[in-house]
């Protein structure tokens, strides 16, 4: 497992010296943004001084990441820290009285349980000691979705969590990162993200940690919610309009373990002519539960169905998702999940429903029953 480069000491110390970042991409963001923080809407009085308070985590990823030699457009991940990054977004101080601190400096193909579990004990402890009015997390995009569901699983408490990234560096020319910090930070400190759960900020759009899935490989108009669809929109001169009112904070959360590992769940896509060798597999490494990335309504071969029933009987967790881009796994319909002792992931998209699978486990919720209760329980 791959460690993040801080400890959780030197996580908390706040840096008392800020680099310059001489980036083309934020002297021309900033040209625009000056209008803008005097016309965004602040979760309090910014003229009384009496500013919330968003406490913002660095991890990594490409927003803060330089360029590299090795190609066109090609860039290190994690090169640059959450201090420097605020700092280069102007405007940043009308909306929030900022505290930065780095968590990790990787890319979020590396994301951990380690990265994950300093996180959500550092936003815990951040809102059970009332150090922050929310939280903001800078993030890789590869696995932010992955990110913002765990801790949305885990964070207890109604204020705001909010997760951005960005599809190209801070040394780009037309750089996304500058203006989705910024957003990033002016939907943290709207007193209406409030009971809205860990949400994802990006591209003007605000997502759910439920729904928000990545669709693109480059694009900066990646991350969509197709389910769902966005919970509400940021412009940066307009303000911000949510679609629907909070409706309470009624979403179940989970312990952590006590050390800083989740149990083996391993994930199985299916495709044409598929076998019994992956899932195999994946019970030989000790794997507690099973995700089928299933094709269509989470289907899949009869040998790899035949190798999932038996994984089920030797009592491992078995969760049908879809490699499908949208809609629901249905029970019963093209597998008999109640005489296999299958659970269905309903929305949740494979790398999610593993990772609520984790949870579970960690709970001793392992009965099929119970298991698929936890799935539906926002339905």
């Amino acid at each position: 497992m791959t460690k993040p480069t801080a400890s959780p000491a030197s996580c908390r110390q706040r840096r008392t010296s800020v680099l310059a970042i001489p980036l083309l991409s934020f002297a021309l963001w900033s040209g625009s943004i000056g209008v803008a923080a005097q016309a965004a809407e602040p979760g309090k009085d910014g003229a009384t001084g009496n500013l919330p308070r968003i406490l913002v985590l660095a991890t990594g990823g490409t927003i803060a990441g330089q360029a590299d030699p090795r190609a066109t457009g090609a860039y290190k991940s994690g090169q640059i820290t959450g201090e420097q990054l605020m700092q280069s977004v102007p405007g940043l101080d009308k909306l929030a009285k900022l505290n930065a601190e780095q968590i990790s400096s990787i890319g979020s193909q590396d994301m951990n349980d380690k990265v994950w579990f300093a996180l959500a004990r550092r936003i815990q402890e951040a809102f059970d000691k009332n150090e922050a009015d929310g939280v903001v997390i800078t993030h890789g995009t590869d696995t932010l979705e992955e990110t913002a569901f765990f801790l949305d699983n885990v964070v207890r408490g109604d204020k705001p969590v909010v997760i951005v990234g960005s599809m190209r560096p801070a040394t780009a020319v037309s750089a996304d990162g500058p203006g989705n910090l910024y957003q990033a930070v002016q939907v943290a400190a709207d007193p209406r993200a409030r009971g809205r759960g860990v949400m994802a900020v990006l591209n003007d759009k605000i997502q759910g940690a439920r729904s928000v899935t990545k669709t693109n490989t480059t694009s900066i108009e990646t991350f969509s919610s197709p389910n769902d669809g966005p919970v509400g929109y940021v412009d940066t001169a307009g303000g911000i309009r949510f679609m629907t009112q909070a409706a309470g904070f009624k979403r179940a959360t989970y312990k952590l373990p006590a050390g800083e590992q989740l149990p083996r769940v391993a994930i199985v896509y299916s495709h044409a002519n598929m076998d019994a060798i992956p899932i195999e597999d994946a019970i030989s490494h000790g794997a507690k539960g099973i995700v089928l990335a299933g094709v269509g309504d989470g289907n899949t071969s009869k040998p790899a169905l035949d190798a999932l029933e038996a994984a089920a009987k030797k009592g491992i967790i078995v969760v049908r998702s879809t490699r499908v881009r949208s809609g629901f796994v249905t029970r019963n319909v093209e597998v008999d999940d109640d005489k296999n002792g299958f659970v269905v992931s309903e929305d949740l998209n494979p790398q999610k429903a593993r990772v609520l699978t984790q949870l579970l486990i960690v709970g001793g919720v392992t009965a099929p029953a119970e298991l698929q209760k936890a799935f539906t329980a926002t339905w």
